[in-house]
């Protein structure tokens, strides 16, 4: 007999399809009813699969009483109710680790394309201008410059490592101190003003909403560039936008916004900022390991085992 699933929006075709083989699935995003389907499927469900934007709240769990196991697509973990599944006795997993490498892979490429002006420059050689206007102007060396990492986790220690390949000195700040080689500043506005690229790569959620204001871009100056690869709620981005379109910063890059998909058209105008649809982990190779570690959590927890990523 197979698990009862819950799956709340569709997601990785190849996860899926494999959700489909191993449980007994039900596509809430499908559902005419969406209570209805609950009401339907809860004497039977101890296991939710989360994907996407949807948020996984205390009424959803509430409508899902014998709830065990919340495994989500993915590290971030700021669209699930993190108390309200503690006060339920819910596990909450997520797909640590099998990512790291694509996200940092994605940060550097941002510093590079942000400093370098790449995708700009290709844009300038389509439309002619080289043969017209003559060379593109210059841009900015990243060796010798400082990259301040905000949020010095797994993928920032990912980040630095391939930074430090650029000739880039590292600086950065968490909420405590880490046992790294790197120089630590006590606080975002002192990280902002001791770098020259300050990345993003914290956790989303209240405690980092908006940790990004107008001061700490004040501090990064009108020489630095700002790179997100985060979420797009640890940036003040009306604030930012203003900044870029006055040139109070150098640029920017950006892979996460405030409201996805939904990106300020502002943004399209600019030449000192390089967009990426939030892609960092878009490969085949990690999306098809994070549905696997996913689905590993579930089976795990169903098969009355321990789940190898829980989130706490």
């Amino acid at each position: 007999m197979k698990h009862d699933l819950i799956l709340t929006a569709k997601g990785h075709k190849g996860t899926q399809e494999r959700m489909e083989q191993e449980f007994a699935l039900v596509k809430l995003w499908e559902a005419p009813d969406r209570a209805a389907a609950l009401t339907a499927a809860a004497p039977k469900i101890r296991a939710l699969a989360h994907t996407g934007h949807t948020k996984v709240d205390a009424a959803l769990m509430d409508a899902l009483p014998k709830l065990e196991i919340i495994a989500n697509f993915g590290v971030g973990v700021d669209q699930i109710d993190l108390e309200a599944a503690k006060k339920r006795n819910i596990i909450v997993t997520n797909t640590a680790n099998v990512l790291n490498d694509c996200v940092a892979d994605c940060g550097i490429a941002l510093i590079l394309n942000t400093l370098r002006k790449f995708p700009q420059a290709d844009k300038y050689l389509r439309a002619g201008r080289w043969k017209t206007d003559g060379t593109y102007p210059f841009t900015t060396s990243l060796g010798g410059k400082t990259l301040g990492i905000l949020g010095l986790g797994r993928i920032g220690e990912e980040i630095a490592a391939r930074a430090q390949a650029f000739k880039m000195t590292i600086r950065y700040h968490n909420r405590h101190k880490k046992d790294v080689p790197y120089a630590y500043d006590p606080d975002i506005v002192t990280l902002a003003k001791n770098s020259d690229v300050l990345l993003v790569i914290t956790p989303g959620g209240a405690e980092t909403n908006k940790l990004v204001t107008a001061e700490v871009l004040d501090a990064l100056g009108p020489r630095g560039y700002l790179v997100n690869v985060a979420r797009g709620s640890v940036v003040d981005q009306p604030v930012l936008l203003r900044y870029l379109q006055e040139k109070k910063i150098a640029g920017a890059g950006l892979d996460v916004y405030e409201k996805e998909p939904d990106v300020p058209p502002e943004f399209f105008e600019l030449d000192n900022v390089v967009l990426l649809p939030h892609m960092a982990s878009a490969t085949n190779e990690t999306r098809t390991a994070m549905g696997n570690l996913q689905i590993e959590n579930l089976l795990l927890h169903l098969a009355g085992k321990p789940v190898k990523t829980p989130v706490t």
